[in-house]
């Protein structure tokens, strides 16, 4: 059976990222490289300031991965990229080198949801097993998704407002520690006790998320404390959130691995990165599910990049999912039945 190389680019928010992936398991090359430094600036992403930085390293990082893969465009099967969801201004950039390198070289274009790079950067640490369960979560996003087959996706359950990153993010402001919040407070949070009594987030759903009310809730312990003299301890503060806030996300998975065919449950996403929740993950599952397998992306794979847009895009290549050269970006897109 002939090998398929997928030539991927990611670039739906800060990371500008090319990759070659053989097959949907292999990596060959993976290059990343993110602006962090220059937003931290400014306490958060600025839209413009990515997208005009994403224009500056393209082609750099696209030579890079190729240079790093001994390849040439002409060796790769198809060009797969991140259409959306993401910065609009930041997709832009990658659609576009993705719709030059095809016709420039005749490669079919095949168009990848973020979520679903994601979701299939698991697939590199092993075979994925359907039905199966997805815990997606990041600075813009916390899903629960169900797949039934390959390429099935369900999303189950969602965040009602913020997504769980970006309270962190948003936390993080409130604590005056220096952006993005997520790995500072899960830092912090080693060196702290939960001694802070915050409220678990409610929502009707069993399945759904909310997190906005928990920076309302931080805000007003601090207020307390002020009102009574007494000095906040920061690193307290951040264990109380984060354990506050990854009990009521596993509440939800906990959930739906109850009420679900599952063979197999995944996590996908940025804060899959977070150490505590990786933490707990293993705990729950080998304790309380023992007989469903499960994965944990490994760090590299977590974050942003495009050798997760080069597995998702495999298996779309597989499927014949494919896209002309009026394709655009979209800022906003609908995981479910997106493929159909």
């Amino acid at each position: 059976m002939k090998d398929v190389i997928i030539l991927a680019i990611e670039s739906s928010c800060d990371e500008t990222a090319c990759a070659i992936v053989k097959n949907g398991k292999e990596i060959l090359s993976s290059k990343v490289t993110t602006q962090i430094d220059v937003h931290t600036l400014y306490g958060g992403v600025v839209p413009e300031i990515a997208s005009r930085i994403h224009v500056e390293n393209i082609s750099i990082i696209i030579k890079e991965a190729l240079k790093e893969a001994n390849m040439s465009v002409d060796d790769v099967d198809a060009i797969a990229f991140t259409q959306g969801p993401g910065l609009i201004g930041s997709l832009h950039i990658g659609v576009l080198a993705a719709k030059t390198l095809a016709w420039a070289y005749n490669k079919p274009l095949v168009p990848v949801h973020h979520l679903s790079g994601h979701i299939y950067a698991n697939a590199f640490v092993g075979d994925l097993q359907f039905p199966l369960l997805a815990l997606v979560v990041s600075g813009g996003h916390s899903e629960l998704v169900y797949m039934r087959q390959d390429y099935d996706f369900q999303v189950i359950g969602s965040t009602l407002d913020d997504a769980i990153g970006e309270a962190y993010d948003k936390v993080g402001r409130v604590l005056n520690l220096p952006y993005p919040g997520g790995p500072k407070i899960d830092k912090l949070a080693k060196e702290g006790k939960p001694i802070y009594k915050l409220p678990k987030p409610k929502v009707d759903s069993p399945l759904d998320f909310s997190f906005s009310g928990l920076k309302s809730a931080i805000m007003q312990s601090i207020s307390r404390l002020e009102k009574k003299g007494e000095q906040l301890n920061v690193a307290d503060m951040c264990c109380s959130f984060q354990e506050t806030a990854l009990s009521a996300l596993w509440d939800r998975v906990e959930y739906a691995l109850n009420i679900y065919d599952v063979k197999q449950f995944v996590l996908a996403g940025g804060v899959a990165a977070n150490s505590r929740l990786r933490e707990i993950v293993q705990e729950k599952m080998e304790k309380d599910h023992p007989n469903i397998s499960y994965i944990i992306p490994p760090l590299r794979c977590c974050t942003d990049n495009a050798a997760m847009i080069g597995a998702s895009g495999y298996i779309a290549y597989q499927k014949g999912i494919k896209a002309d050269y009026s394709v655009g970006a979209m800022a906003s897109m609908d995981l479910d039945n997106h493929f159909d």
